[in-house]
């Protein structure tokens, strides 16, 4: 079944067909009637139609009803057929793992969170990682042949053209997919965490339903996502988005990039630690206080958002510092794509109105009038769920336009 499945896939993908216009307006847009799909995809009813009954004979399409409408003839509409195949997502992290399976309409069925996991360069980190993928997927409530495709989350630049990581696995010989896939023994794709997090705010989300949308992913790191017309926006090699790393500061503070004063020394996790600890070094008054001067322990991040969290006043004051300096910064990049929405999202969002409250009034203070009059900014409605949702959304995205090789 999913061989003769994604045989169908592969062939609607060989040209730009009307199913594959059509499944894209299905997975952005959810249930259409006949005619609603006709003038979406700007084809003929007949033609729609043809198309439609391709997709039900594949088993990707059904009728999900009559559509209620005011007047006339009631219409059918048609949906995505939810278990005509299933994707896992996975997003690593500082310390942990996290994982998720959907279904064909992007569904959520089950996750899985804060897996115990180091991530680190090593072939012992990446065996690991497909050893708590296969255990996963040994738990989910249907067979492994039912997954169509695999999508693992990598922090900072990847090129998914290719399936490889910039700074993560880098010993491997062959690509990072082609390795992952002989480990799971599944078609797996790789994507960056940002982008998979902008892909799921754009379908699932606060954006969702808009077609030029900003993510800001703010947490250890700093970095953006882009939509542009309602496709995600890659670059030459899928190396789009380093926000973070672009020089703003003379701070003289070098960046874990290499270079100095990039835009991330004082604008993320890493710089709110570092500005934290020392205030507290420097004799300020913290709850975290203790940890730093007795314990001598290195501060989290997960330390330093239960110090928000408990209105710590030192910590609050520091993250409005932070606050402000994003919000300007972020005006630049509404000044350049005039998004319709800019999302803020990333663990540091967890903090809420603190962080983007500050950031918009920057926003708003350094960016052009006529400009950010046209974005709305707000905060990420998935939190910490948008890492996995958007690598489950970005395995099914790639398995439908696989132009993009990995």
């Amino acid at each position: 079944m999913r061989d003769e499945l994604l045989k169908h896939i592969r062939n609607i993908n060989k040209k730009s067909s009307v199913q594959g216009r059509i499944l894209e307006q299905f997975v952005s847009q959810g249930t259409f009637t006949i005619p609603e799909m006709s003038k979406a995809v700007g084809v003929s009813l007949p033609t729609a139609t043809s198309a439609i009954n391709e997709l039900i004979k594949a088993g990707l399409v059904r009728e999900v009803g009559k559509k209620d409408i005011s007047s006339g003839r009631i219409p059918m509409a048609y949906d995505l057929v939810p278990n005509a195949g299933y994707f896992v997502g996975v997003n690593p992290e500082m310390d942990c793992l996290a994982l998720a399976a959907s279904d064909f309409c992007g569904n959520l069925i089950t996750e899985k969170i804060r897996v115990p996991y180091t991530y680190e360069n090593t072939p012992e980190n990446l065996e690991q990682m497909a050893k708590i993928i296969n255990n996963f997927i040994t738990t989910l409530p249907y067979a492994k042949e039912e997954i169509l495709q695999v999508c693992v989350n990598i922090a900072e630049r990847v090129n998914p053209f290719e399936g490889n990581a910039y700074n993560m696995f880098t010993f491997l010989e062959e690509s990072l997919t082609s390795k992952l896939t002989k480990l799971i023994q599944i078609p797996v794709c790789i994507e960056n965490d940002t982008r998979s997090m902008t892909f799921a705010e754009f379908i699932k989300g606060r954006s969702k339903g808009l077609k030029n949308v900003i993510f800001a992913n703010v947490c250890w790191g700093l970095a953006i996502g882009i939509i542009v017309d309602g496709k995600p926006y890659y670059g030459k090699s899928g190396y789009s988005g380093e926000f973070g790393h672009m020089t703003a500061y003379n701070n003289n503070i070098i960046c874990h990039c290499g270079k100095i004063g990039c835009i991330e020394t004082e604008v993320s996790g890493r710089a709110l630690k570092r500005k934290l600890t020392e205030k507290i070094l420097n004799g300020k008054t913290s709850i975290l206080s203790d940890k730093v001067l007795n314990q001598k322990e290195e501060l989290t991040l997960k330390d330093l958002l239960e110090a928000i969290d408990k209105e710590d006043v030192l910590s609050l004051a520091t993250l409005q510092n932070i606050a402000d300096e994003l919000g300007k910064q972020l005006a630049g990049v509404i000044n350049i794509f005039n998004p319709e929405m800019l999302v803020i999202g990333g663990e540091m969002s967890a903090t809420g109105d603190y962080l983007t409250l500050p950031a918009r009034m920057g926003i708003k203070k350094f960016s052009l009038n006529i400009v950010n009059e046209d974005s709305q900014i707000v905060t990420s409605s998935l939190k910490g769920l948008a890492g996995i949702t958007g690598a489950c959304l970005m395995a099914r995205h790639r398995l439908l336009n696989d132009s993009i090789k990995g």
